[in-house]
């Protein structure tokens, strides 16, 4: 983002993933290492904890919500980037975020953070900031 050429209310909307697959979210367990059976074994899912199935993590969320920011402003621009978990994201979900610029200042832009299911739910939302280029 360049100093000059963003302005309060721009906005970018981002298809971060269309019809997430259980095999996506097996493959986050492995590359995290988080191997909580909520997100990977359906019989413990649903017999013992009660769940409908088994459910992606909270940070691969973030994390398709992060990508979609630092494709806007870029990596190394990234000052701050938090969020809350509103919904958890089921196998076929096709999540949007969306990016909305809150604030410019002489270096740096304030971003709201918000990222949707197919049904208009929120699953993620938070902040973030960035450096603005000259």
């Amino acid at each position: 983002m360049r100093r000059g050429e963003v302005a309060v209310g721009d906005a970018r909307e981002v298809t971060v993933v269309d019809d997430l697959t259980r095999t996506q979210i097996v493959m986050y367990a492995g590359a995290s290492g988080d191997y909580n059976p909520l997100h990977t074994d359906e019989v413990f899912a649903t017999q013992v904890a009660g769940f409908p199935g088994v459910f992606a993590h909270g940070m691969l969320t973030m994390g398709m919500t992060g990508r979609a920011l630092t494709d806007w402003v870029g990596e190394d621009a990234l000052l701050s980037f938090g969020v809350q978990f509103r919904g958890q994201v089921w196998p076929g979900d096709t999540l949007v975020t969306t990016l909305t610029v809150t604030a410019v200042h002489e270096d740096s832009v304030d971003l709201a953070v918000r990222t949707t299911n197919q049904d208009g739910r929120d699953v993620v939302v938070g902040t973030a900031s960035a450096r603005l280029d000259a």
